[in-house]
């Protein structure tokens, strides 16, 4: 580990990174969330703990260290929160700085588990009553999605894909309202700047759930934190003989102590509807290659008494083991005759395993992230004289958090028996057994473009061959043109792993998420199961691929399949902004109405306004639904109310139809005429976004 800090130090040294360089990095941190461990192991954690700290410190960054969840800390390394909130939250020392190193934007997503997501009224709230509480520094994790390429995706069981629901998204594309309203609070917290850095907050009651957190610059420079922390019900308070509305769950933003720039729960951003649109570049020529099972165990160089650890084999070398033994039946066994057939149990530490019995693949079983360890159970096609059985035992990423990994099993480690034989039960688990770590293609290097033609592929109807496991399909494609975002669209499949031009996308599987994903309420404390989606769908569907590992041509596709799927219906997918709203009413806060200058000093102005906005390369093409009035509804279902200006549409029509983006002031003179007079009006939108050459939605 020493080696490694000081490597990544000197490198960033070298580019003059460090703000004490006058470079962009403020922070170093060590060892991460290492306090639940360094608690469990004693004595010896608190020492790592140390050491860690002084070897850090020792290499001179001229910034800060801090370390997260590391309660004994030792100065002047400074503990951190990660977390979905961190309000209640204090370093160990009175004279550290409260920082907040992970604000939880999302949470990751498992196979077979549904695709959790933060409102973003809920992170914005968290964040401000952070702030409100005298915290110096916050940080988002995710802020910008991610892609767990190769076989970097750990866990166990965690996807492909580690999108987080993170503003920026997993292809880099902004996620609204996520992006914007997380961009207003920080500019609504800019502009308390002044007071926040001058003095420590006092708090007031303003009720019963309510308070006012008050940051001090001198006698009229102050700014104010206006807390309702009721889930159920909005409030209206007093404050400095002003009355503030406040909704369930939700902050507000003074930075003058008079006038509110924003509110957490009050969202007038657009949302963003994303789609996958065909790229129109075709996969050619499809080719196959079985992966070849008959001659296993022929060239096993380690064979072994029972049953051996996955990990401890492959050494992480490969996510595939094979377990491979023998077993001799009678010819007298009345189950030849016509009898039940005996079944075959395979105990397994995790993470998957499919069973094949003289080269028939018998059935498949899997582990969860919850529960790792599973049995399979299937009717064994068993035949008189030697059967060969072979268990191929599949990894689905390493563990990533927790103590003592070396105790945490993988592989076929439980009993392998035969029931229902005329004698009774076979236990096979401690006859002798072979091994053989891999795939035969994987040892072939069948996805490298230099390696792919050096066997025979099989040409011909992809329908004619039929779904089979283990098997190895190979494509060719152009670039498609563009500058979207591209992703494989692999719904048609089951299970397995694919790379482009030798480069690992990922696993793919094609698990179904399950769950609740009815109900999602952004007011209350924050749990993944509380906002779930993708419910009775494959958990992962699309998987990125980076523009920049494609050549203009004959792009190589290869895919393995471990169950079965049908790879003519893989396709090359673009994503893209489909629809964009807006719902905002003329007296919404908005920073943009001040002009306070990071001095206290407000001069409140304009009116309140929306911005539609789609994609680079994009233009608005049609106007969905527009009332400026008392419409109701949601993005998707929104409706015109008794009231509403007739020229609502032709306006925005005007204003957007063919920009990327467009405005509009959310007032009555922008109308013509205010159709309901002494009535809150808002200004409802939504609107379609393509570009020339779009295709329909897939």
């Amino acid at each position: 580990m020493q080696g490694f800090t000081q490597k990544i130090v000197q490198m960033m040294k070298n580019e003059k990174l460090f703000a004490s360089q006058g470079g962009p990095i403020i922070l170093s941190q060590i060892e991460n969330e290492y306090g639940p461990e360094s608690k469990s192991l004693g004595a010896a954690g608190h020492a790592y703990v140390n050491w860690a700290a002084k070897m850090a410190v020792g290499l001179d960054t001229g910034v800060p260290w801090v370390m997260c969840k590391e309660d004994d800390a030792p100065d002047p390394v400074i503990n951190s929160c990660n977390g979905f909130y961190c309000d209640a939250f204090s370093p160990n020392k009175p004279y550290k700085p409260t920082l907040w190193t992970e604000a939880w934007s999302g949470w990751f997503t498992e196979f077979g588990g549904a695709v959790h997501r933060r409102p973003v009224q809920d992170l914005a709230f968290a964040v401000a009553r952070f702030i409100q509480k005298g915290g110096s520094f916050f940080n988002y994790y995710m802020y910008h999605g991610g892609t767990n390429f190769g076989r970097t995706a750990g866990g166990p069981f965690i996807t492909t894909s580690y999108d987080y629901d993170a503003p920026l998204d997993e292809y880099g594309l902004m996620r609204q309202p996520k992006y914007g309203h997380l961009k207003q609070l920080h500019e609504a917290i800019k502009l308390c700047e002044y007071a926040l850095v001058s003095s420590d907050p006092t708090v007031t009651s303003l009720g019963t759930y309510q308070q006012a957190h008050v940051f001090s610059a001198g006698q009229q420079k102050c700014a104010a934190f206006l807390s309702n922390y009721n889930t159920k019900s909005a409030a209206r308070v007093t404050f400095n003989g002003r009355q503030y509305n406040l909704p369930p769950w939700s902050i507000s933003i003074l930075p003058d102590c008079k006038n509110v720039v924003f509110n957490t729960a009050k969202v007038a951003v657009q949302h963003t509807k994303m789609q996958m649109l065909p790229t129109g570049s075709k996969l050619l020529s499809w080719e196959t290659y079985d992966e070849d099972i008959s001659s296993l165990g022929e060239s096993s160089t380690l064979t072994a008494i029972g049953l051996l650890e996955q990990i401890n084999i492959t050494r992480d070398t490969s996510d595939y083991l094979w377990y491979m033994t023998s077993v001799e039946i009678s010819s007298s066994e009345s189950f030849l005759r016509g009898g039940q057939k005996p079944t075959l149990t395979v105990e397994s530490a995790g993470h998957a395993v499919h069973v094949f019995i003289n080269g028939q693949f018998l059935g498949s079983a899997f582990g969860t992230r919850e529960n790792r360890r599973f049995t399979f159970s299937g009717p064994a096609n068993l035949r008189a004289g030697i059967n060969k059985i072979a268990l191929l035992s599949i990894a689905v990423g390493l563990p990533n958090v927790g103590l003592h990994y070396e105790t945490w099993e993988t592989g076929v480690r439980g009993a392998v028996v035969l029931h229902g034989l005329d004698h009774g039960n076979k236990d096979l688990t401690w006859q002798k057994w072979s091994y053989q770590v891999g795939l035969k293609g994987e040892a072939m290097n069948l996805v490298s473009p230099s390696e792919a033609t050096s066997v025979d592929w099989t040409r011909g109807s992809l329908a004619a061959q039929g779904q089979q496991s283990l098997k190895w399909y190979k494509a060719y494609f152009d670039a498609p043109t563009g500058n979207e975002p591209l992703a494989l669209d692999l719904r048609s499949m089951g299970k397995g792993q694919v790379w482009i031009n030798g480069q690992s996308i990922g696993r793919y599987w094609m698990a179904y998420a399950k769950g609740d994903c009815k109900t999602c309420s952004y007011a209350g404390t924050f749990r993944p199961i509380n906002c779930q989606r993708r419910c009775g769908h494959p958990t992962q569907r699309w998987y990125h691929v980076p523009r920049s590992w494609l050549k203009p041509t004959k792009n190589l596709l290869v895919v393995f399949e471990e169950l079965g799927g049908d790879a003519s219906r893989i396709s090359l997918v673009k994503r893209s902004v489909a629809r964009v709203c807006a719902d905002a009413h003329e007296h919404h806060p908005t920073t943009d109405n001040n002009d306070i200058e990071n001095k206290g000093n407000s001069n409140s102005t304009g009116n309140a306004k929306v911005l539609l906005q789609c994609a680079p390369g994009q233009s608005i093409t049609s106007i969905e639904f527009a009332s400026f009035g008392t419409p109701s509804g949601t993005c998707g279902s929104f409706q015109k109310g008794t009231c509403h200006a007739p020229n609502s549409h032709a306006m925005l029509e005007k204003e957007c139809i063919g920009q990327e983006s467009c405005s509009i002031f959310i007032s009555s003179g922008v109308f013509g005429t205010d159709p309901c007079p002494n009535v809150l009006k808002r200004l409802s939108v939504q609107a379609v976004c393509s570009t020339a050459d779009a295709n329909t939605q897939s």
